[in-house]
């Protein structure tokens, strides 16, 4: 009997398969086992000790751009959660309609565009108003990852709207609901693993983006990863490591809040 085509028996999967994970996740590997280097150094391992996270935990830059990052990344993510339920809604709940495409498009923009032209062409935008108004505050950080933001919780909202049942929403309007009552109590309930997975992968992606926020923050607005990239061309110790392993572990916790709260609601 002819077996079906698997990929996993062909020549030189494994290997192949083995090369990737450990291109992966070796040096992520290697960044948290050095993050605990007794030493100065990045490269030669001096001993076990926990004095680089002490270090990054009493650097006031680091805690003020932790700060920073928190409030940027949630904001960020829970206005772009919000435009990407309106926008999912209006793509998938009522069907074809000229435009369609190009509004798609445009919701989907910063996925197409290179990261820099859109770093610039915000750069030049916010200039005119900066010296408009004269504001130079947090808003145009917010603004600028909002926008970028967008279109990551926008996927995930609209494949869960895309593979909902629309006999529920249909028959709580045949029993007179309004449609904000057929939204709150019978397509939140149901879309709010997809609220969840668009707003996680808004916040990690705000979190850690660079170009954006190197062309828009003003003076004394850096991030964390603004503050790596400012200490690479510094001085570099494993308080590096320190701080991309505490990142990391925020995106771990992330992810796995989210895969429970997910299967709790299954």
């Amino acid at each position: 009997m002819a077996r079906g085509f698997d990929v996993r028996r062909q020549p030189g999967f494994v290997t192949l398969a083995t090369i990737c994970f450990l291109a992966l996740y070796l040096p992520i590997i290697l960044l948290v086992i050095y993050s605990f280097n007794a030493g100065s150094s990045i490269a030669t391992w001096e001993g076990l000790s926990w004095r680089w996270y002490v270090s990054a935990w009493q650097n006031q830059q680091v805690q003020e751009a932790t700060v920073r990052s928190l409030i940027l990344a949630t904001s960020a993510s829970v206005i772009a959660t919000a435009c990407a339920v309106l926008a999912a809604l209006a793509t998938t709940r009522k069907g074809r309609f000229r435009g369609y495409s190009a509004v798609f498009a445009m919701i989907n923009q910063p996925l197409m565009v290179p990261e820099i032209v859109t770093a610039v062409a915000l750069l030049i935008f916010f200039a005119v108003i900066k010296v408009q108004t004269g504001y130079t505050g947090l808003g145009y950080l917010i603004i600028a990852h909002t926008a970028f933001c967008i279109p990551f919780a926008y996927m995930p909202i609209r494949a869960r709207l895309q593979g909902m049942d629309l006999g529920l929403e249909q028959a709580a309007m045949d029993l007179y609901a309004t449609p904000w009552r057929v939204f709150r109590y019978v397509t939140l309930p149901q879309l709010w693993p997809g609220v969840l997975s668009g707003a996680m992968l808004a916040f990690v992606i705000s979190l850690d983006d660079v170009v954006i926020t190197e062309f828009i923050k003003s003076a004394g607005q850096e991030t964390l990863p603004t503050y790596l990239l400012g200490q690479f061309r510094r001085n570099i110790t494993p308080e590096i490591n320190a701080i991309s392993t505490a990142l990391l572990a925020i995106s771990v916790v992330i992810v796995l809040a989210f895969y429970f709260l997910s299967r709790n609601r299954k």
